[in-house]
């Protein structure tokens, strides 16, 4: 029998109680996740902040606590390339979520920095929001500018005076009180990519009239890079077919940019095709009852053919062509 629980004038049976009690609960639980999500961004970066404040901490968490700048490395690069890909796979939970990966590494840096009392995250901010007022003075100053073409023109301008001021500096301080040479090229990262690297190497010069006329010079030089790397094959002289190689590869790269293609994420969705319609060509030799890897060249190629067409005819996403500034 059902147990009655006298309550003023009426009677709630227990099951009832209990159901109130679990919306009561619920309603509480909403209501402190609708008070989470008002919070600033400002708030949560803080509290970001905090928690990997507290997994460095000695009872924190052991693996944290053993990374380094240099053992990070790796994660801050692949971090980046995952936020690419998550771009440019459409979903937005997605691309949130690797761009929240790769801000946690720049926050994981600035805590050891800050352990080691050498620099904190406010300071990591503060140094990007001043690059940002100096750098766009038409916006936050009196200075004009017509296009995008002269904004990236008087950012490498401000970039260079801000690279002699910091030389200036660094010289005032040394005994010998050499100047150093300074080049516009100065600011490439080694660090970066091959193709990258070349991407903004061939940037900087254009952006000076150090450029081709037109995409047909790029191509003439191609296939004049084309000639060289087929004579130094003929030579067998592997030194001289490395460099030959290297100076077609930097061709392309300065024909991606000249198309304003970036070579990097060109190759990527290369790369990425060559690996579907090889899983592809894999998938129908074994629908087949047999292993790729068994089969005779033709029957690859054939599959191939196949794979191809089973793609259809749709594109890949096409590619940005806006300029970005370095």
């Amino acid at each position: 029998m059902e147990r009655l629980i006298q309550n003023g004038n009426s009677q709630e049976s227990m099951p009832t109680r209990r159901k109130k009690a679990k919306k009561r609960k619920e309603l509480r639980s909403k209501s402190r996740q609708t008070k989470q999500k008002q919070l600033t961004p400002g708030q949560w970066f803080e509290k970001l902040v905090a928690v990997q404040a507290r997994l460095r901490a000695p009872n924190g968490c052991p693996w944290d606590r053993e990374q380094t700048h240099q053992s990070l490395r790796t994660y801050l690069i692949e971090e980046a390339y995952e936020v690419v890909e998550a771009l440019e796979s459409g979903s937005d939970a997605k691309f949130a979520e690797e761009m929240g990966d790769l801000l946690l590494q720049i926050v994981f840096h600035s805590q050891i920095a800050r352990e080691e009392g050498r620099f904190t995250v406010a300071e990591v901010i503060r140094e990007i929001h001043d690059k940002m007022i100096r750098r766009h003075p038409h916006v936050f100053g009196k200075t004009h500018a017509k296009d995008s073409a002269e904004v990236l023109r008087n950012w490498e301008q401000i970039k260079a005076e801000e690279r002699r001021s910091s030389n200036d500096k660094s010289h005032s301080k040394s005994e010998e009180n050499v100047p150093k040479e300074t080049s516009l090229l100065d600011g490439v990262s080694r660090a970066l990519p091959a193709t990258l690297e070349g991407f903004q190497l061939t940037r900087k010069a254009s952006r000076i009239g150090f450029d081709w006329e037109d995409a047909n010079g790029v191509f003439e030089k191609m296939q004049e890079e084309i000639e060289e790397l087929k004579k130094a094959l003929k030579e067998t002289d592997p030194l001289k077919t490395e460099e030959e190689l290297g100076d077609l590869l930097f061709a392309a790269v300065n024909l991606s940019r000249f198309l304003k293609i970036d070579p990097e994420i060109a190759l990527k969705k290369a790369n990425a095709k060559f690996s579907r319609r090889f899983r592809e060509m894999e998938r129908l030799a074994r629908k087949n009852g047999r292993e790729f890897k068994d089969l005779p060249r033709d029957e690859m190629e054939a599959l191939w053919e196949a794979a191809k067409k089973a793609e259809g005819k749709g594109r890949l996403p096409e590619m940005s062509g806006a300029q970005t500034k370095q």
